[in-house]
Parts: C-alpha cells; structure tokens; sequence
C-alpha cells in the first residue's frame, strides 16, 4: 500500500479526519483539486460540541484566540437603530458542559489551525491534486490523480464537497431539494464605520425583514453579509458597486464598502446520500449532507463525521466500520431537519427565526440504540455524549474528565472502591468513595449516579461506549 487512507478533500471534515488518523500513527494522504486554499467565512458558526471536539484534537485554544463570542445584532429601520437582537441567549457554563455557547470564526481560519495541527504530524495538504478515478477490490482501493500518479490504499475517503465526485462516481443517491424559491446573496467585504462589536440588519421601516445582514468576521477588517433576493431580482450582479448599491438603498449611502473578498448567489440545498459507504470506500461531510446555512450545522456535522470515522478506520475492524454509516447518517438526518425547520421560519417571516436553541448545539447528539450502543437504562446510557466534570484522582490531583479523554485512546472510569487498574476517580472536594459522582458545590451528576455502575468505557469519540 502508498497509503493507508487517502482523503479527497482538505475542508474541515477531511482536515479533521487526517487529524484523527495521523495522530494514531496511521498513513495518511489529503489531497484537494483546488490551486489555493479557500479564502472566505461561508461556515462561519462553530457549535458547542465541535469546540468540544477541537479541544480533544489540541486546537481549541487556537480557535478561541482566533474567534469570538457571538455579539448583539443592531436593527435599523430607515436609517436609525431601532432595537438589538442576541442570537443566542446567555448561558453560563457549567462543570458538564464548559462550553454552552456557539463560537464564530471564518471557515478560512478554522481550516488554517486545522491544517497547522495537520502538519505538527507530518502530513501536508497536496494542493492542485485531484481524484479522477478509483478502482476498488478485496485488499483496497486504486485511485488515479490528476497528477498522473496512481496511489493504492487500503481506504478513500470522498470529503470532496456537494458536488462530490467520489459520491458521483459510486452512484450514490443525492436525495432532497434544491430550493429555487428562496436565494441570498452572500459575501464578505469591508464596512467603514460599522461599530465591529455588533451585527447589523438593515431594512426599510415598511419591509424590516427584507435588507442586508452584516456581521464582523473575528480576526480580519472583513464582515460577511447577507441579503435575501426577492422575485425580481433576476440577473443579480455579485460584484462590489451591485454590493454597495443594494445597500445604499438602505442607508442613503452611510456605510461605504471596499474590498470584497468573495461573494456568490445562494440558494438552499436540503440533501442526504442514501449510503455513506461503499466497500472501502466512506463519504463524509457535505459529500454525504449538504445544509441550509440556517442554525449553523453544516460544518459542524462534517467535522464530527470525521471525528466518528478517524477511530474507526484506525482499527479497521469490521464491526466498527460498518457502524459509520449507521451512526452518522442518523445524525444528518436529524440536523437536516433543525436547519429546514429554522429555514422555514426565515420563509414564514418569523421574527424569531434567527434564535438558536439548544437544537442547534449538538450537544444532544446521541448512538443510543445504534450498533456500538447496547440499551440501557438511567440518566447516561450507552451512545450518549460523556460530560466533562471537575475531579480528584485518587492521589488527589484535580482534573477534568475532558483531560482524561484528551487523546486517540479509549477511557475506562473506575468509581468508587473498584480496582486499582485504570482510573480511580472520586468526587472533587469530598472524601465519598461511592459511586456518586458529585461536583465541588456537591450536585450531583444524575448522568452517573443514577447507574450506580463502577465502570464507564469511553470511546475514543468521547461518546459512552458501555457501562457496568
């Protein structure tokens, strides 16, 4: 074998895999068919379980140094702010989830820290490097490149986009919709004189949920817009003067626009394949799902299909690969429907369609009942997300249960008065040796006392694999 993975695609979901295999030792090549990296926002929402995510991959702290909490949208009507709006509501963190709140940061930037953690393994993306065919068998599959080299590996992996052509060349089903009643035109640009602590709705008094959304992208002069277009605006011009003219139209020519770093025409694509895998061959992120932008998930499930997958194609085992499919394709297809069902509400003119809820966090994302995840009973059962929780060891040090988890391993809890292999992990600030598990303000954690088990396996995902 040239390889052991070959990853087509080096957007977040295969950056995330190459990730996962490379820091289990695994041979990995990542390779996209585009001559530069992307420059631009589009995915722009990091949600809580993806911060969670990049924490046990080693670039949170980069991703919360380079981003920033959501801010307050201001709303003028007519030239004047009229109200604010928060897209989410505060929400303070606590022991179990030390993340409760979205993160915004440019798609660019995020794939940047990405591809630097990449590195820090040895393996780089191969730019201008496409797929042109594939072969597979028994032992592995045969790709062909643009390049002229023909690479063997044991897997493929299509992260190569909508418009996969590794999904394409399976023949794999791309069901759903494409939207054609509903358009935006979407872009980043500069903004001299907006106030860089809010976002900005801009609309006529007569028509306020009709105008042009700007919100400050962290760590550039940039804002990325939006602008619902309407029946007739038929020919739309994407460029900067249209730009500016579109938003003149609503501020009398206050705000002045330059340096336009992309822009395009939206419409809303709804889709799910019907197989996300074929043989040795898997699709993952916007290869195997495509969102509507509404509630941020698009991105965030793709990097958790390659935080599934990783793991999985490191053992090889046959149980564990034929699980992906079965796990993630379940998820798509619930989030497809938080993000239809916040579209909608845009469609409806609802004035509480751009609130985000728990819904859209993925911190409720279970595998109970899946393949891996065996019924239980009690608060945490098997498949569900393991919490993070302040802790003792047992000789005394503090530690978190997310520094536990932090790695390409799988984690065994012991509680309680069990075995000395493993942990041992006791309630942080008490002397309890039961199998309660408690925090310093001594609440109780139901997920775990409500079981009474002394063992609690973790996957290498982070998700409980089983219980005793």
């Amino acid at each position: 074998m040239d390889t052991t993975v070959l990853i087509a695609g080096a957007g977040p979901t295969g950056l995330t895999l190459g990730i996962e295999l490379a820091r289990r030792d695994v041979a990995v090549r990542i390779i996209d068919k585009a001559e530069t990296y992307f420059v631009g926002s589009r995915g722009d929402g990091i949600q809580p379980r993806t911060l969670e995510v990049f924490e046990d991959l080693g670039v949170l702290d980069s991703v919360l140094a380079a981003g920033a909490a959501p801010v307050p949208m201001q709303i003028h009507l007519g030239g004047e702010v009229v109200g604010e709006r928060m897209m989410f509501d505060p929400v303070e963190p606590t022991p179990s989830k030390p993340y409760p709140t979205g993160w915004f940061l440019g798609q660019s930037q995020t794939e940047g820290i990405l591809r630097d953690r990449l590195a820090e393994f040895g393996v780089r993306v191969e730019l201008a490097t496409a797929l042109t065919g594939f072969e597979q068998d028994d032992d592995g599959v045969t790709a062909t490149l643009s390049t002229g080299e023909t690479v063997r590996a044991a897997y493929l992996v299509g992260a190569d986009g909508g418009k996969s052509f590794v999904r394409k060349a399976l023949g794999i089903a791309f069901e759903g919709t494409t939207d054609e009643s509903i358009r935006m035109l979407l872009g980043d640009v500069q903004a001299e004189g907006l106030d860089r602590g809010y976002g900005h709705w801009f609309a006529a008094p007569e028509n306020p949920m009709s105008g042009m959304m700007f919100s400050p992208l962290p760590g550039t002069p940039h804002f990325q817009f939006g602008s619902p277009l309407g029946d007739g605006d038929v020919e739309v011009e994407t460029a900067l003067p249209a730009v500016q003219a579109r938003l003149d139209e609503l501020t009398g020519g206050t705000v002045k626009l330059s340096d336009l770093a992309w822009s395009t025409v939206w419409r809303p694509n709804v889709r799910l394949a019907a197989r996300f895998r074929e043989g040795r061959v898997f699709l993952a992120g916007d290869a195997a799902h495509v969102h509507p932008p509404t509630g941020g998930q698009g991105l965030n499930t793709g990097v958790q299909d390659g935080y599934n997958l990783g793991w999985k194609l490191a053992d090889g085992s046959p149980e564990l690969l034929d699980s992906y499919e079965e796990e993630r394709r379940t998820v798509a297809a619930r989030v497809l429907g938080v993000s239809t069902g916040l579209l909608q509400k845009y469609k409806d003119g609802d004035e509480d369609a751009h609130k985000r809820g728990e819904d859209t966090q993925q911190l409720d994302i279970t595998y109970r009942g899946g393949p891996l995840s065996p019924a239980g009973t009690g608060a945490l059962q098997p498949g569900d997300r393991a919490p993070d929780a302040p802790l003792t060891d047992a000789n005394g040090k503090r530690v978190r249960l997310f520094e536990l988890f932090r790695g390409p391993h799988a984690t065994e809890l012991v509680f309680g008065d069990g075995p000395s292999e493993g942990y041992r992990i006791l309630p942080a600030g008490s002397t309890a040796t039961g199998p309660d598990l408690v925090d310093e303000g001594g609440h109780a954690y139901a997920a775990y006392d409500a079981d009474g088990g002394r063992k609690v396996l973790i996957r290498p995902d982070n998700y409980v694999w089983s219980i005793s």
